[in-house]
């Protein structure tokens, strides 16, 4: 529709200035060959714009807004322009009906469900993860540990997730909050402390080498946390925790000293194993 009304208005402005075209060759009198020449483009710009205009289809409602067609006899300049952006916005908001008539149709014809209150029949499988591991398979997986020098022991304060206390050689003591097969958390203490309360889960010792100690295990819980393999994480765990029955009576490997800054070595490689001093391994 907007392609025919500009060409409609092209052919207007072709014939008013071949029109305007006769009048100055009239003037100045410069032959009937010209002026004829003239008049032939006339009536050629002529038929192109009635066909041009014969080609545009009549509205099928007269287009009014009631009594808005009044603003353009309005005297102040400022409101004549009133009725024009009226009719704009009026367009606009015939199309956006338009466009939403449609995209509801479509809609409608969309088979899938996008809502979670429809109803269905089918029962949902339930979804496991390592955080919703029965009691009885934690316990029977820990039970599969053999770690030398290590003894454990599960407590269930809360009837849910377990709570694993470690003797390690009367080296220390340690307690792990497990959440099924996750690590959530480590308190690690040395051997002559309590962990008999609650609260003593969640207190640092009062020796600042179980305190690092305690800080190696976070970033060990870290590196060998793994949701889909949480029996294997849980076991890496174990066994690298097993390494510290020799804390003080194995050299460090990078300097060779039992202690430094009064401190045994209170880091173990992932992987080696082997005591390293926090200072060395900078």
């Amino acid at each position: 529709m907007d392609v025919q009304i500009n060409a409609a208005l092209n052919g207007i402005k072709n014939l008013r200035a071949s029109v305007s075209n006769i009048f100055e060759t009239a003037i100045t009198a410069e032959g009937t060959f010209l002026l004829e020449e003239s008049i032939a483009c006339v009536t050629q710009n002529f038929k192109e714009t009635e066909t041009c205009i014969n080609n545009l289809n009549a509205p099928s409602v007269p287009f009014t807004l009631g009594n808005t067609s009044y603003l353009n006899y309005e005297t102040d300049l400022e409101k004549q322009n009133m009725y024009n952006e009226l009719v704009n916005g009026y367009k606009w908001y015939e199309k956006t009906h338009q466009y939403s008539a449609i995209a509801s149709t479509l809609l409608q014809h969309n088979s899938l469900k996008r809502s979670y209150f429809s109803s269905s029949n089918k029962r949902r499988r339930l979804l496991t993860g390592a955080h919703t591991v029965p009691p009885k398979h934690v316990d029977h997986l820990i039970s599969t540990f053999n770690v030398n020098n290590m003894q454990l022991k599960i407590y269930r304060p809360f009837a849910t997730n377990a709570f694993l206390h470690i003797n390690l050689s009367r080296v220390l003591k340690a307690a792990i909050i497990l959440r099924g097969l996750m690590i959530e958390w480590v308190t690690v203490k040395g051997f002559n402390e309590s962990l008999d309360n609650v609260d003593d889960h969640w207190s640092e010792s009062r020796y600042e080498v179980f305190r690092r100690v305690q800080k190696a295990a976070h970033s060990a819980m870290l590196h060998f946390y793994s949701p889909t393999f949480a029996e294997l994480a849980i076991r890496s765990f174990i066994t690298w925790f097993g390494s510290y029955s020799t804390l003080f009576s194995e050299p460090c490997k990078m300097c060779g000293k039992h202690l430094l800054n009064a401190l045994p070595p209170t880091h173990r490689d992932v992987r080696s194993l082997d005591p390293t001093h926090e200072e060395c391994r900078k």
